[in-house]
């Protein structure tokens, strides 16, 4: 990409962006600021109208502001959101779903043994009449890999992939990585931690505003991306991990999971003590699911109970457990509502007049005007920014008072902008005496909170380590040093 200025709806999403890729290449990117990103993966993969400049693939320019190409790039993206089409088969979305495919019978055994030798290459077993909506999160990625890489994409993008996969199968995905990269295949590997981007990739870009601000080789990473980058970041980790916890080793248990049986999970108990921060590491996303519909009460487990002080509660009634959600700044600010209706919300549960009572909620808006902003209460909830919205969502837990909160993989989809005020708003929880359960499958920022990390598997409680032993773990996570 050279010189490459796009806009949409009058917006600047790119300006003079500037971006090589070679062939065989590992590149990373790490997003400092996330403006402009999604429209870099839409015009990667489909050449949309430019202000300015020029897009090359496979050496031939296929956009530039003169002429547009109206054809796709054949260019993969794989995220958190998958591609695939559920209720088929492995071997059908790889075969059968691709560009090209002429056959007018499906011949599955043929198909089978075709995808065979793919599979042995990269020393992965999936059965290719296995139905997707059965896979787990790490089978998905591999067979959305194996797609692009039988269609002939020769450019491949990984967009925090970290989110959906734990430490050990992202390994495994280097190692597939690694070895397309040495057949001729290129990556572009989007993540916000360094720790995954120096485990695979040869080069790394900072993101910023719709532009490349810095490129470094391998050698120049932590030095040059580190200090001048994270700054803030590293020093709030410090000054955290080095505060006395006293309050939060208190072992009065607020909320208790006992012999909890779901989908996947067999006989599952938790704990979570007074004031502490708790990670649950899940080392499969199916495990993530089970435990998460239990905590937000859309299923009733098969067996085992759900407590708050040793008293069982439904969580959608339960005024002493909040729940967080993963993208909550969609996920959790209701269009078509005030932003003071959003906002007290959670104080509803506590106070159930409150919809009626006029004078409280103006109560509420003068008490919290000051930290949040007078101008917010006037604006629509669809014209607010996303920290705006990341404010709303915490602020609104904070109203409620809860004993517990619940935090769905937090950082997911955050640039690290706004990583740093996600990651003070739950210190701000944590402070006022509130327990906070994180609930993730990749560690990366987690750990910095974190008081005591459980790892689950679909066997129930694998590991639980305390602060103290964070050092011992053989993980790649950010900050593991100051724990060493």
């Amino acid at each position: 990409m050279e010189r490459v200025t796009y806009l949409d709806k009058g917006s600047k999403q790119l300006e003079d962006f500037n971006l090589q890729i070679y062939r065989g290449e590992i590149m990373g990117m790490i997003p400092i600021s996330a403006h402009g990103l999604q429209a870099l993966l839409q015009l990667m993969q489909t050449n949309m109208p430019l202000y300015d400049g020029h897009v090359y693939y496979c050496g031939e320019r296929v956009n530039s502001w003169k002429s547009t190409r109206r054809s796709a790039n054949r260019i993969g993206v794989i995220d958190a959101h998958s591609r695939l089409v559920e209720h088929m088969t492995v071997s059908d979305n790889i075969f059968v779903l691709r560009q090209g495919f002429r056959q007018n019978i499906v011949k599955n055994r043929l198909l089978q043994r075709q995808l065979a030798p793919f599979m042995k290459d990269i020393g992965v077993q999936i059965p290719a009449d296995a139905y997707v909506d059965k896979l787990s999160a790490f089978e998905r990625v591999t067979v959305e890999l194996l797609r692009a890489v039988v269609a002939g994409y020769r450019l491949i993008v990984l967009h925090e992939i970290g989110t959906v996969i734990n430490g050990e199968e992202l390994v495994k995905l280097y190692e597939m990585m690694q070895h397309y990269a040495g057949q001729g295949f290129s990556f572009l590997y989007i993540s916000l931690h360094l720790e995954e981007i120096m485990e695979v990739c040869d080069r790394v870009a900072l993101f910023s505003n719709g532009r490349i601000q810095k490129v470094a080789q391998r050698a120049e990473m932590k030095s040059e991306i580190v200090q001048s980058y994270t700054m803030e970041f590293d020093k709030m980790i410090r000054c955290h991990m080095g505060r006395h916890n006293a309050a939060r080793r208190e072992k009065r248990v607020v909320l208790s999971l006992s012999h909890i049986a779901g989908e996947v999970l067999a006989d599952f108990t938790m704990e979570v003590y007074e004031g502490e921060c708790l990670v649950v590491q899940n080392l499969d996303e199916q495990v993530l699911r089970d435990i998460l519909s239990v905590l937000c009460g859309d299923r009733k487990p098969k067996e085992g109970k759900l407590c708050i002080e040793g008293k069982p509660i439904h969580p959608v009634s339960c005024k002493d457990l909040a729940l967080i959600s993963a993208d909550p700044t969609k996920s959790m600010v209701f269009q078509g509502m005030s932003y003071l209706d959003n906002l007290c919300m959670g104080l509803s549960r506590r106070v159930p007049g409150i919809w009626k009572n006029a004078r409280m909620k103006n109560s509420v808006r003068r008490e919290y005007a000051e930290s949040l902003g007078e101008d917010v209460f006037l604006m629509p909830v669809e014209a607010l920014g996303e920290k705006q919205r990341y404010q709303l969502v915490y602020t609104r837990v904070l109203l409620q008072k809860p004993k517990v909160v619940v935090c769905v993989q937090p950082f997911r989809g955050a640039d690290l902008t706004h990583r740093v005020f996600i990651w003070k708003m739950m210190e701000m929880l944590l402070d006022k005496g509130m327990a906070v359960v994180i609930l993730t499958i990749n560690l990366a920022d987690s750990m910095s909170l974190a008081d005591r990390l459980i790892r689950v598997s679909k066997e129930g409680i694998v590991q639980e380590v305390g602060k103290e032993a964070f050092g011992t773990l053989p993980i790649a996570a950010p900050w593991m040093d100051l724990y060493r």
